[in-house]
């Protein structure tokens, strides 16, 4: 038993051992919390500004939140395009896991827009950053309408951006939610919401990020013999003798003339015709199931000629900027907590040192704004009703007036 005890101990403490020195030895490309100096390392664009269309971002710890000292940066002009962004130093993520994370707070009740950021590759004009600016990764919840609530994972190869095919919904509520992105040198992945995986699968798979390995023949042809009707006529079947000669409509045998009725004025009486219950539309033979039947015929597969597998699908070799890029008919949108990693640990301690931390007391604080708002509509409402009680009473005093008016005219009228 003390064995045994022992033993549990030991790989406990290995466990935990290991762990800390995952976290050690993570490389962190990029971290930012929007502490002090965050203007000096990031750029926004002057995208749209000559249209008087560019918005401004506002450091703030947003209207409800769970500590006023952690602060991101929130959209704050409605109908406008907001772009900034922020270089670190270039790498390549071959033969290490690439993270990507960072948390976001739609606080407007957001409609339609997306809450999502990008990761630029080469050199990029920061001034000039937009919405045409060519990105590798764009990540993050996307929302419109009833449609559409999802997290966008788009990955760029050969100038081409390639949609996840499978579907991850969002969050839709006004807190604060952590997006994780993980890509392996496996080219597995994986998508977490508040540090719980909701996807994960491969790259070959779930992306079309290369051709197909296999296609149609483009060269097979159907033989002339294939038998793909599932049903034929059954030649047995025959018309019965007399069955063309069956009128569609038969005189009514019930009519009779009206009594009222006059051949010399209304014309010589017919009795009406009604459908003839015999009739049985035009005869069509039977169909009895094909017993040659094949199947719908299909080209056979082969291998495709412009496939070429690519061991390192899951590489981005010279990523160099995070970017925000958005288009918002309703501001409030706050984001913070960016880090870009090696790490899968250190993203999940990062995140449970930010946002968990602060989660509860950030929910604590939107359920009493929104009690606010709830007491404050119910104050509004009994004041409405009350003024509309005294109109009445108003009203109902000066009809009394009037009423005494006319009685009064009535008693001089009297005299």
């Amino acid at each position: 038993m003390m064995m045994a005890t022992n033993s549990s101990s030991l790989l406990l403490f290995l466990v935990a051992i290991s762990s800390v020195l995952s976290l050690v030895s993570a490389a962190v490309f990029f971290e930012e919390k929007f502490d002090d100096g965050w203007g000096d390392r990031w750029v926004k664009s002057d995208w749209k500004k000559e249209d008087n269309m560019s918005g401004q971002w506002m450091l703030t710890a947003g209207k409800w939140n769970g500590d006023a000292a952690d602060k991101g940066i929130q959209t704050s002009e409605d109908y406008r395009f907001y772009a900034i962004s922020s270089q670190f130093p270039e790498f390549s993520n071959k033969d290490k896991t690439l993270v990507v994370q960072f948390s976001v707070k739609h606080e407007q009740k957001l409609d339609c827009g997306g809450g999502y950021i990008k990761l630029l590759s080469g050199d990029v004009d920061q001034k000039k950053f937009g919405g045409e600016t060519p990105y590798s990764i764009m990540f993050g919840p996307d929302i419109c309408g009833y449609s559409t609530k999802k997290v966008h994972a788009i990955l760029t190869r050969n100038e081409k951006n390639h949609l996840i095919k499978k579907e991850v919904p969002c969050e839709t509520d006004q807190l604060t939610h952590v997006y994780t992105f993980i890509i392996r040198p496996d080219s597995t992945y994986s998508i977490l919401i508040d540090n719980v995986e909701k996807q994960t699968g491969s790259l070959y798979s779930d992306w079309d990020l290369l051709p197909p390995k296999k296609i149609k023949d483009p060269d097979a042809k159907k033989p002339e013999d294939w038998e793909d009707s599932e049903y034929i006529p059954d030649l047995e079947d025959k018309k019965p003798e007399g069955y063309d000669d069956i009128i569609k409509e038969v005189t009514d045998p019930d009519a009779t003339k009206p009594d009222d009725w006059d051949d010399e004025e209304d014309g010589e009486w017919t009795a009406p015709t009604i459908p003839n219950p015999e009739y049985k539309g035009p005869w069509k033979q039977k169909q009895i199931k094909n017993p040659k039947y094949q199947g719908k015929w299909k080209a056979p597969m082969i291998d495709n000629p412009d496939f070429k597998d690519d061991a390192n699908l899951y590489v981005f070799p010279n990523l160099k900027y995070v970017a925000i890029e958005l288009w918002q008919v309703k501001s409030g949108t706050l984001f913070d907590n960016i880090l870009i990693t090696d790490e899968p640990e250190y993203a999940l301690k990062f995140a449970e040192d930010t946002w968990g931390k602060n989660k509860d007391a950030e929910k604590a604080a939107f359920d009493l704004e929104e009690k606010k708002k709830s007491e404050e509509e119910e104050s509004r409402k009994s004041d409405s009703d009350d003024e509309s009680d005294d109109e009445k009473d108003n009203d109902g005093a000066e009809d009394t007036d009037d009423s005494d008016d006319d009685e009064g005219k009535l008693d001089h009228d009297e005299l």
